[in-house]
């Protein structure tokens, strides 16, 4: 369960000594120096600086040279500081570098140009060179979008999965069997994991679900713990300690250095680019997959309009990759598609969606039946690969868990383990104090939900950072009368809550039948 280390770089002499800062800076591989240090006078061509600890060695992507910074201090972010293993005001050592580009370079260069696949080991030669920062911003871009230019072949996609999961953490079970569900997003209200892990749980399965925070979404399955009241950051050892005793827990995975250089290539190049490669993203998930033991997989594969997945032979396709890359890796993997569009329940944002999920495991019957069927259809998809159910009878055998309250018994044995209280109850969530209904503007029935509009619409309410933010659909694919409540949206500020009812007027994501949908 350790991590990879960078050995320390010899020592030079012409390295100089400064007190560490920390900062808060983007990217994250950024150093801020005095002008006074005279670090860059001469011919340094693509300058590049390598940090020194006594146990570490990084090198910076980006140098910013400021006047305000004095001239024996140097400004560094956290993670830096974490990766130097130094805390703010210790010394490093800083020696710039005429920065030569690695050799990983001249491979990525090469499959852009010629369009020829990478041979055997030459993407863990890119991967390393990505995870130790040797690769400036422009260099990783390439290296992604070659993918797009020439689709990686599944051997690529293989071998860019192994590496990236090396470069990290590697969390070991020991001799249990470890089962897991995954979604590829795109979804608001997408609840379904804290319904289906405690339903796994309940079977006697081992799920220790990593989860991801929100990046463009209202809520990630980890904000949506700690709306509960849950601590969502565990070690790897409590990880697997804790999961062992309870069957199922929800964590970050962004606490455990879980193939970083994935991460990497998302805030760098995806996320600031919008580009998903299919490539990339089999890659990406799985090689987290690897990391965290996992032998069993069920893929939520959401697919319809305003989805990441267009069609159900485009979904198809995507779940027989994700099936041949789980062979080759040693997980078995099996994929769900799934209706993705429009929201899943009745509610989006972290603590009106904690509130949703309690109460659907406290009685199902009152549940959204989009919420109940998706979370029963998907666990009984691991069930039957577990061999607890016959081939077609896991989606009664997981009804069976939720609606005999195994599977809420199980929840608030898992939410206790992770600190929070096991009693609650959905009122006990606070959600924000400031709401206001938006109403029909004619009647008709409901035809149309845009996923990415009232994802936009619940940010702006404050999602996914002010928890108690969020939307409650009092009417989803329902008939309406004109003037009926469709909405409520919730915000834990006056001003955000009138800016995301001006943002509603404006986007229109509700689409009623007979309702005129443009004039020319």
């Amino acid at each position: 369960m350790t991590s990879p280390q960078i050995p320390v770089s010899r020592k030079v002499s012409s390295a100089l000594k400064f007190t560490a800062e920390k900062v808060s800076v983007y990217p994250k591989h950024t150093v801020i120096l005095s002008p006074e240090t005279g670090l860059f006078k001469g011919s340094f061509k693509n300058p590049q600086i390598q940090l020194i600890s006594p146990t570490q060695t990084v090198f910076t992507e980006h140098i910013v040279i400021s006047d305000h910074v004095p001239v024996d201090k140097i400004w560094v972010s956290s993670e830096m500081l974490n990766e130097l293993d130094a805390e703010d005001g210790d010394t490093v050592q800083v020696l710039p570098l005429s920065r030569t580009p690695p050799d990983s370079y001249y491979l990525i260069r090469k499959r852009m140009m010629q369009r020829r696949p990478f041979k055997k080991n030459e993407i863990e030669q890119v991967v390393n060179d990505i995870a130790y920062h040797r690769l400036n911003q422009l260099e990783k871009a390439a290296f992604v979008l070659s993918s797009i230019f020439e689709p990686f072949s599944m051997d690529e996609i293989e071998e860019l999965t192994r590496a990236m999961a090396q470069t990290g953490e590697m969390i070991d079970f020991g001799q249990h069997t470890v089962f897991d569900k995954h979604s590829t997003g795109g979804v608001p209200g997408n609840k379904v994991t804290l319904l289906i892990v405690p339903i796994i749980a309940a079977s006697g399965l081992l799920i220790p679900k990593t989860s991801s925070r929100a990046i463009t979404s209202p809520s990630g399955t980890a904000d949506t713990m700690e709306a509960l009241g849950c601590d969502v950051i565990f070690t790897a050892d409590e990880l697997v300690e804790i999961s062992k005793k309870t069957k199922g827990m929800i964590v970050w995975g962004g606490g455990f250095n879980l193939a970083p250089a994935d991460d990497i290539l998302i805030k760098d190049v995806e996320f600031p680019l919008g580009v998903n490669p299919t490539s990339m993203m089999l890659a990406s998930i799985m090689s987290k997959k690897v990391a965290t033991g996992i032998h069993f997989l069920v893929m939520d594969l959401p697919t319809g309009l305003g989805t990441k997945i267009s069609d159900i032979g485009t979904a198809q396709l995507l779940g027989r990759e994700f099936a041949e890359l789980g062979r080759r890796l040693g997980i078995r993997v099996e994929s769900g598609i799934t209706f993705g569009a429009s929201p899943v329940g009745h509610t989006v944002g972290s603590a009106l969606e904690a509130q949703e999920a309690l109460q659907t495991l406290i009685d199902p019957k009152l549940g959204p039946s989009s919420l109940v069927e998706k979370s029963c259809e998907l666990s009984g998809i691991l069930l039957e690969m577990a061999g607890k159910a016959l081939r077609g009878q896991g989606r009664e055998l997981a009804k069976q868990l939720l609606y005999s309250g195994k599977a809420l018994d199980k929840f608030r044995e898992i939410i206790e383990a992770q600190s929070a209280n096991r009693d609650m109850m959905p009122d006990d969530i606070p959600i924000g104090q400031h709401s206001v209904e938006i109403l029909a503007p004619s009647s008709g029935w409901i035809v149309q939900i845009d996923n990415a509009k009232i994802a936009e619409i619940a940010r702006t309410a404050g999602c996914p950072k002010d928890k108690g933010a969020g939307i409650v659909f009092l009417k989803k694919k329902d008939a309406v009368k004109r003037g009926e409540s469709l909405i409520r949206i919730y915000s834990s500020s006056e001003s955000r809550l009138s800016a995301a009812e001006g943002k509603f007027a404006k986007l229109n994501p509700i689409t009623i039948e007979g309702m005129l949908m443009g004039r020319v």
